[in-house]
């Protein structure tokens, strides 16, 4: 995520050519004043003139400031930066599990910092929004699937956190809370890949059958993913097929008792 930010930047003329490295490869003599670990949670932004360094949310308001002048008293609005802050802190804290790196990028010796607040926070944002695009899109369903409670999708969304978490809880307990978030980005990324059909059922009303295979063509490739992820994590595939049973055993569920 930060290689994509940067690379904004650089093309967005916030960055001079060639203004960016990875914190990994950055060389101590050029500037000695680089809290290495602090580059590892937040963007640190370096001013090879004068040496300074400033990391994250004031970076970039600093680098925006300097591009945009106008938005300048704006950057200085105190509730607006702290705002922000917790913005960027929400997303730098879990990109990890959004995005997640290679392999080899684990073996550096600096590593972002975990939060369990932050990790928590994500769970809880992305169950929310997953469920209420899942909410709304089972009425697209209607004859297919069985009409239930508007908190159906919560509870089914929520019930897999702790089914897969008391899953890794056993399997592997140290990488818990890297999967929870893992395997919540990828429920977050089928929901977004829904809304496509939501908004043409605003248009159109084709066949519930045509929703239903968009639907499981999403299933499908959140599965890929899964087993993408799981890899990266070296789970093993054990997290894959509870992630699937889970599934299944709920659309059975519904199907025979119309929860």
């Amino acid at each position: 995520m930060c290689t994509m930010a940067t690379k904004v930047f650089e093309s967005g003329k916030l960055l001079d050519k060639d203004g960016r490295a990875s914190y990994q490869d950055f060389e101590p003599e050029v500037c000695p004043l680089l809290d290495r670990q602090r580059a590892a949670n937040e963007i640190a932004f370096v001013n090879k003139e004068t040496g300074e360094v400033t990391y994250g949310i004031d970076g970039l308001l600093t680098l925006f400031s300097i591009r945009f002048p106008i938005l300048k008293q704006l950057f200085l609005f105190r509730p607006f930066v702290q705002l922000m802050s917790k913005a960027y802190a929400f997303i730098a804290f879990n990109r990890r599990v959004i995005m997640p790196a290679p392999r080899a990028n684990n073996e550096f010796q600096f590593q972002p910092v975990f939060r369990l607040d932050y990790r928590i926070a994500y769970l809880a944002v992305t169950w929310i929004i997953t469920a209420f695009i899942l909410s709304h899109y089972a009425s697209l369903l209607n004859g297919l699937l069985p009409q239930g409670e508007a908190y159906r999708e919560y509870l089914i969304c929520g019930g897999q956190i702790f089914f897969q978490g008391s899953i890794i809880n056993f399997l592997n307990r140290r990488k818990i809370w890297d999967y929870l978030g893992n395997m919540m980005t990828i429920s977050f990324g089928g929901a977004l890949l829904l809304l496509p059909g939501l908004i043409v059922s605003e248009f159109a009303n084709p066949n519930p059958i045509a929703y239903c295979a968009w639907f499981m063509a999403v299933a499908g490739l959140m599965l890929l993913e899964h087993i993408r992820r799981s890899k990266l994590l070296a789970i093993g595939g054990i997290p894959t097929l509870t992630w699937a049973l889970y599934r299944l055993l709920v659309l059975l569920f519904i199907l025979y008792v119309n929860l």
